[in-house]
C-alpha cells in the first residue's frame, strides 16, 4: 500500500512542479502533511487529497484552515 497526496488549487487544478512523496502508513502521511503545509501553501498548493494507491481516500482538505 502506498499513501501520498494530490496537490491542488483552490479550484481542484494540479499544482505544477511540486512532487509528492509516497508514504508506508495513513498516519506517516498525516504527519507530514502537518509538518510541512505551511511550506506548500507558498509553493501556491490550496488544498490537498489524501491518496490510498490511486484512491481517494478523503479530501480536498484546504490548507488555509490549517
Amino acid at each position: 500500500m502506498a499513501w501520498t497526496w494530490r496537490y491542488e488549487t483552490g479550484t481542484g487544478s494540479a499544482v505544477a512542479g511540486v512532487h509528492g512523496e509516497s508514504f508506508p502508513t495513513q498516519a506517516d502521511a498525516e504527519t507530514w502533511i502537518g509538518e510541512n503545509w505551511r511550506d506548500l501553501l507558498e509553493a501556491g498548493v490550496e488544498q490537498v487529497v489524501l491518496l490510498e494507491n490511486e484512491r481517494a481516500v478523503y479530501g480536498p482538505t484546504s490548507l488555509h484552515s490549517r
